[in-house]
């Protein structure tokens, strides 16, 4: 007997791995009933956001069910790191041309193993039928007046990045086998293709940031973009250096131009980009002790726009939907 959606939802969704990876006493009702229901903490802002994946826009069209499953999750739940926010629960649209019970094993599973790293529980949803669309809507919650915006940097801040840039966009070029240099070694191919599909949200290091950074967000469309939208949320100019940009060693085998052009403009890194005052440096040493390969790249300053060695930057540098259209 065909697999209708109640039985699809049963079999692959509503099981222990997805409803139970979050913290459950945030979640009063999850799966079942017409909505969820979430119990906030007290003294807490919620913060929501929703990711659209489209694929041969979001992903290629050639992949592994469970490595998307991964990716669908992580993209959204870096939004909340970006904003200091803890994981609570997600919800997920999920469009599909047909039931296929091998694709939906593989997809929940990578759907599970991202939840349960980020501590997130499966809250809700809908299926239907259509072409490939992966809808994911995050919950999470951080306390009142300490949420990590992009309108709060100050002149003389520093700018600063939570790790290697550039790996994602190598990670692109590698799962889509564009001009391979033959130096690259198969270890490096490996970890390209894991930090492409699983990339890992640093909620940890934005928990570390609220109530110290003054301004954040994460790089998902590149690092000249996701500059942009900070410098111009806060009303200031970001001055960055390319000799203070975070290399890979994974990049290494590509030439010089294109290891940096992967790395001011190339999307898919996931990683933090905040302003931190000055006097909060000491703080640099410690993240990096814990963990966390923090680097300074920059610094905030009077003016507007972004500039790159002492020279402004375009307003259009990184991926934007929609760029050929000639309306606003």
């Amino acid at each position: 007997m065909p697999l209708g959606e109640f039985g699809l939802i049963g079999r692959y969704f509503q099981c222990a791995a997805l409803e139970q990876a979050g913290g459950h006493a945030k979640v009063a009702l999850g799966i079942g009933d017409d909505a969820a229901l979430l119990d906030p903490a007290p003294g807490c802002h919620w913060v929501i956001s929703t990711d659209s994946l489209v694929q041969g826009v979001h992903f290629p069209d050639h992949y592994s069910p469970d490595d998307l499953g991964y990716r669908a999750l992580a993209v959204a739940v870096s939004d909340l790191a970006a904003m200091a926010a803890a994981p609570l629960g997600f919800t997920l649209a999920l469009t599909l041309p047909r039931v296929d019970e091998l694709w939906l094993q593989g997809f929940s599973a990578g759907l599970a193993a991202c939840a349960a790293e980020h501590r997130i529980s499966l809250i809700g949803g809908d299926t239907t039928r259509g072409p490939l669309n992966i809808g994911v809507t995050v919950f999470g919650e951080v306390l009142q007046g300490r949420a990590l915006r992009r309108s709060g940097a100050r002149a003389g801040d520093l700018l600063c990045v939570g790790g290697p840039l550039g790996e994602g966009a190598a990670g692109l070029a590698v799962v889509l086998g564009q001009d391979l240099p033959a130096t690259l070694t198969g270890s490096e191919r490996d970890y390209l293709t894991s930090r492409f599909w699983r990339p890992r949200a640093q909620c940890e290091l934005g928990a570390a940031l609220a109530g110290v950074a003054t301004a954040g967000l994460d790089i998902s469309d590149g690092l000249l973009q996701d500059a942009g939208h900070l410098a111009r949320a806060s009303g200031l100019a970001l001055h960055l250096r390319t000799t203070g940009l975070p290399h890979s060693p994974a990049l290494q085998a590509w030439p010089a131009a294109l290891q940096l052009d992967w790395m001011l403009r190339g999307g898919d890194d996931y990683v933090l980009l905040f302003t931190l005052p000055p006097e909060q440096a000491a703080l640099l040493e410690r993240w990096r002790e814990q963990g966390w390969a923090v680097s300074v790249i920059g610094e905030a300053a009077v003016g507007e726009g972004v500039w790159l060695d002492q020279q402004p930057v375009g307003g259009a540098d990184g991926y934007q939907h929609f760029k050929e259209s000639t309306h606003d």
